[in-house]
């Protein structure tokens, strides 16, 4: 082929190429593909109240009427008692509007009895002790089932001081709780059957609590699919 009768070839393929795509039948227009438009603030006059002192669910809140804790790890603490004393300490405090914890909770709790699991009524879920602080010491996280969808999830250290301290409060729909490498993953349904939020958690020491460092969406998987990956989640319900 000559030169300038590629030239015109090439040409005339870009040309066409501008105009539309390419499928088995040759070119056709994609039609007006709409205009990009600015997001638009709905209610932007409209501010919520700060909450009042001591109410604030993401803040670290020492639990109050449990003994000082030598070492500085939770191994060995009465979980049980921990969880008590928190969640009717946090009840009170909100007044039974649910902003620290689910009204429910302090009769869920009633369930519970002296036995060293709280029997076998008892909603806490059995302690897990992880180092979550990266101190070489354990911390407890536990949870308190309030019915058979809402759980509220907790997590506990000790303070230099020997105090007792919450530094995460969670409450929804635990689909999976994973712990590693110092990092805490709370896995939760979405609306969207086809995917499960996932809030990850790590220390953080100037806040003094766990604080949200990311938040993803995981693919679930069918429930024929077998066997699972490490990072994705079959959701069931």
């Amino acid at each position: 082929m000559h030169r300038a009768s590629a030239v015109m070839v090439l040409a005339a393929v870009v040309a066409g190429a501008t105009a539309g795509c390419a499928d088995v039948e040759g070119l056709k227009d994609d039609g007006d593909l709409g205009t990009a438009h600015a997001p638009q603030t709905l209610w932007k006059d409209v501010r919520p109240s700060a909450p009042p002192p001591g109410q604030e669910s993401g803040t670290a809140a020492v639990v109050p009427g449990l003994p000082e804790v030598t070492g500085g790890d939770m191994r060995g603490v009465d979980a049980l008692a921990v969880v008590r004393a928190d969640i009717t300490s946090a009840a009170e405090q909100d007044g039974g509007t649910g902003r620290l914890v689910d009204p429910r909770a302090v009769q869920r709790l009633a369930l519970c009895t002296d036995a060293p699991d709280g029997g076998p009524d008892c909603p806490v879920r059995p302690a897990a002790l992880h180092d979550v602080t990266g101190d070489g010491k354990a911390e407890l996280i536990t949870a308190l089932d309030v019915d058979g969808r809402i759980s509220e999830l907790r997590v506990y250290t000790v303070r230099a001081d020997g105090a007792v301290t919450r530094i995460l409060s969670r409450r929804g729909v635990l689909e999976g709780v994973e712990v590693a490498a110092e990092h805490l993953a709370v896995r939760e349904p979405t609306s969207n059957p086809r995917y499960i939020s996932v809030s990850d958690y790590v220390w953080d020491p100037k806040a003094g609590i766990m604080n949200l460092s990311q938040l993803t969406l995981d693919e679930c998987l069918a429930l024929s699919d077998t066997p699972l990956s490490p990072d994705r989640s079959r959701c069931a319900r």
